[in-house]
């Protein structure tokens, strides 16, 4: 257990204490510091506060922070594909096939796995199933992810997603030819009632969900569009495209029995970009169509 003290100087005075101790220990998230003030690590003047309590100029403030848990997920070294990483956050190229954190049962071969392989400084605020993940793709749609290396930058991530301003670009190929060039569709998602392993469009009990779409190219039964999420509900693009009539060629859940030959939905996180957590600037990446995307694109391409 590590052991902090402070002096409140004039400048922070009628902050408070949760402000003001994520403001002079940068690597330390609001979410962190109130759990921290809760468990009554955190004393002003020798005495136990709330995450409310206004600092006065000269207050001592010491704080115990906690060893961080142990990890019950087992580190795989794996050739991971890293587009960007520094002391904060990191952007990887998932390869389609490949389960993003894991889970209950399924402890191995997930790219968490990999990661805990790779840095051994994730954040913790999604526990020790997901740690550093802040948004996940599912298992068959390949691209790119944005991975908190602390929880200041797991903060900021989240917060981006929350306020819509992170940019995630999905290049996917949807059966039937879509008339027009760009659209939005605007429909919210909750779980089918149906069958609870799928979402739906429902206005009883979902979630406000938009998704953004151009055409790039059309085939005589297929179109290829780009899809920009503005929210991110689960299976987002795959039960939008549904709704309007184009489902995902190769989706198993929502697309037609009669489809491309592909491992799941062709689907492809191709473009994030997020403002970076300690700098601001904004910073963006571009993952070309894996081999198995193209190759597919240019069969059908081939049988016009």
């Amino acid at each position: 257990m590590e052991h902090y003290d402070m002096t409140v100087h004039e400048e922070h005075k009628g902050e408070r204490i949760d402000k003001y101790l994520t403001a002079v220990e940068a690597d330390w998230s609001r979410t962190q510091v109130q759990q921290w003030i809760k468990e009554d690590r955190v004393l002003v003047n020798g005495n136990a506060v709330k995450a409310n309590y206004k600092v006065q100029e000269g207050d001592a403030v010491s704080v115990q922070v906690p060893e961080p848990e142990p990890l019950d997920v087992t580190a795989e070294p794996m050739d991971l594909d890293i587009y960007y990483e520094d002391q904060d956050v990191l952007v990887v190229n998932k390869p389609r096939g490949m389960v993003v954190h894991p889970a209950p049962g399924h402890l191995t071969g997930t790219l968490v796995n990999g990661l805990m392989a790779h840095c051994d400084d994730l954040s913790g605020i999604n526990g020790v199933m997901r740690p550093g993940i802040v948004h996940r793709i599912d298992k068959d749609t390949s691209g790119l992810l944005m991975v908190a290396k602390n929880d200041m930058a797991h903060e900021s991530l989240v917060n981006q997603l929350v306020n819509k301003t992170v940019t995630r670009k999905y290049t996917a190929l949807v059966h039937g030819v879509i008339p027009h060039d760009h659209g939005t569709i605007d429909a919210p998602i909750g779980r089918d009632k149906k069958d609870r392993q799928s979402m739906t469009v429902t206005r009883e009990n979902g979630k406000h969900a938009v998704t953004h779409f151009e055409v790039i190219e059309r085939f005589d039964d297929f179109t290829v569009v780009e899809c920009q999420l503005e929210t991110g509900r689960t299976h987002q693009i795959r039960v939008h495209m549904k709704y309007i009539g184009f489902p995902l060629a190769g989706d198993p859940k929502y697309g037609p029995k009669k489809t491309v030959d592909f491992n799941g939905q062709v689907l492809h996180a191709g473009v994030l970009g997020f403002d970076h957590p300690r700098t601001g600037e904004y910073v963006e990446f571009e993952a070309p169509l894996p081999d198995d995307m193209k190759n597919l694109l240019d069969k059908i391409r081939n049988k016009r």
